[in-house]
């Protein structure tokens, strides 16, 4: 069964000019992404504007991203987000045929369903399924909670479900409770952009999955934490918080920032964001170009 862990950034989805999906730029962004050191690149989460797209983009842009992946060895995660449990199914099975590597879970979050319809959701996806599952645990952004003890249920019950992304505020007591519920063997990844990267990665987070214009600023701070350099991973972290603090004040906005940070360094064509999007004024691109001078220097962008 594959391995996952490590950096798996949320691909971005690119635009035309013209609000089509730019298959090019699809294809050199996850090549981009993998050849430059990302553990594995995860499709159709939040960050990816996957309520954007209708179902022949999303099934083309999945061939596209999980060949493009393939051609450079790398992983694929894609995200399940349908609110009905067997439209759910279907789609698992789909992605699966298709040659995802991991599925991620987003359980439906519409009216919000009640804690027993949640599990039998996310039960009745894994057994759908023989790839591993990692279930994405996003209450701001859904506006449902889910007690830990029910993933460490779900997780005995089915054994696909391997790895969960915890994105709750605050996260890091939530990802201890999970740990010690399970003697440190639940595997969670880290999302809200990884403001709470090393936090996490001190209470046994193996990775995480933030947005894809900075990877490689992601990539130095959870190799330097791996090789025991933890004070350099600090260091490096300390240096993006102020760029994170500025452009993720809603999704929409960090969004759009993170396709023109994409756009500026030469790995997607355009920057167009589907509407509704994100409205920027003078003074906020002012100090945009303050933190990512920043940024660009540091790492050569």
């Amino acid at each position: 069964m594959t391995d996952i862990k490590g950096i798996c950034p949320i691909i971005a989805a690119p635009f035309s000019e013209n609000g089509e999906v730019d298959y090019k730029s699809l294809d050199k962004l996850v090549k981009h992404l993998i050849n430059g050191g990302c553990h594995a690149v995860t499709l159709f989460g939040i960050a990816g504007e996957y309520y954007k797209l209708d179902d022949n983009e999303k099934q083309k842009m999945l061939e596209t991203t999980v060949k493009a992946a393939k051609e450079v060895g790398g992983k694929t995660i894609v995200s399940v987000t349908d609110h009905a449990t067997e439209v759910a199914v279907k789609t698992a099975k789909r992605f699966e045929a298709a040659g995802a590597d991991c599925l991620m879970l987003l359980p439906p979050f519409f009216l919000k369903p009640g804690a027993n319809y949640l599990y039998e959701h996310m039960k009745a996806v894994a057994n759908a399924v023989k790839i591993p599952i990692m279930v994405q645990y996003a209450p701001e952004q859904t506006g449902v909670g889910i007690a830990p003890e029910v993933f460490v249920k779900l997780g005995k019950e089915c054994p696909n479900i391997i790895y969960y992304k915890i994105e709750c505020k605050p996260a890091g007591p939530y990802v201890t409770n999970l740990m010690k519920l399970t003697d440190g063997q639940m595997k969670i990844f880290v999302g809200n952009a990884g403001f709470q990267l090393i936090e996490c990665m001190d209470r046994g987070a193996i990775g995480a999955m933030p947005g894809c214009s900075m990877y490689d600023v992601y990539l130095d701070i959870y190799n330097k934490y791996l090789s025991g350099d933890r004070m350099g991973a600090i260091e490096v972290h300390n240096k993006l918080l102020p760029m994170l603090n500025h452009i993720r004040q809603n999704v929409e906005q960090i969004i759009s920032f993170e396709k023109r940070i994409l756009k500026r360094r030469g790995i997607i064509e355009s920057d167009y964001c589907r509407k509704p999007s994100y409205n920027t004024d003078e003074y906020f691109d002012k100090l945009f170009e303050d933190f990512y001078a920043v940024m660009s220097q540091e790492y050569g962008w």
